[in-house]
């Protein structure tokens, strides 16, 4: 994700439970705008864009299942997240089949709700850097597939991990890529020793990009790393 904030369309019609979320939601830093019925849910959809939908099931004028026919056939990419007081098989199968990336049976902890966005939001980061292959830092030019960094003509074959660990930060060029996320992504587990095995990594990637004064990968404090590339958009 770039520097603007995440984008929720929450729909739901308990209106009490609807303002909770929103403003749980606002606090974690996602922009959240609640609807409480589908139409009008429909509508905000049509009129502005949304990186993550939360829509309860059971809802009035349109229910949330006809609300996700709708938006997917406007959008087939956009994640989709159904609440619903039931527990039937039937109706959690039928909420995957129109396209449902995840399923939260009330009640629910918030936090878990937190959780799941958090873990649809890596799997739509990790599957456009897999999309994407060719970046242009600066004055360097990288190739994730084949594991090439070139300037002015000159190439380096980069190591899988060096490779791996170069493009999670492209995917997030000029924003923060957090560390645990990068060693769970690259080494599975964020473990003492994997930890110091990708500073070592940090360290290799460095001197590769120093010949370009303005490419810079730098330490954020307790949460993880930032490459810069002036004048670059992500």
């Amino acid at each position: 994700m770039n520097d603007e904030k995440v984008k929720i369309l929450l729909c739901e019609d308990d209106e009490n439970l609807g303002m909770l979320l929103r403003e749980y939601l606002q606090v974690k830093g996602y922009d959240t705008d609640l609807m409480s019925d589908g139409d009008a849910g429909y509508k905000a959809f049509t009129k502005s864009e949304y990186d993550v939908c939360i829509f309860d099931v059971m809802m009035p004028k349109k229910d949330g299942f006809t609300l996700a026919k709708e938006i997917r056939a406007i959008n087939t990419e956009i994640p989709i997240i159904f609440l619903t007081a039931k527990n039937l098989k039937e109706d959690i199968i039928e909420g995957f089949k129109i396209g449902g990336d995840d399923y939260l049976t009330k009640p629910f902890s918030m936090e878990e709700l937190l959780f799941r966005i958090e873990a649809i939001l890596r799997r739509v980061k990790s599957k456009k850097m897999k999309d994407k292959t060719y970046y242009t830092l600066g004055k360097f030019t990288f190739d994730s597939q084949k594991q090439i960094l070139s300037l002015d003509g000159k190439q380096t074959k980069l190591t899988t991990k060096e490779s791996e660990l170069l493009s999670l930060l492209c995917a997030n060029m000029n924003d923060i890529l957090e560390r645990n996320y990068a060693l769970k992504t690259i080494w599975i587990d964020d473990n003492y020793f994997n930890a110091r095995s990708m500073d070592v990594y940090i360290t290799k990637l460095r001197k590769l990009l120093r010949e370009d004064a303005g490419v810079q990968i730098i330490n954020i404090h307790g949460k993880g790393y930032k490459l810069i590339v002036p004048n670059q958009a992500q």
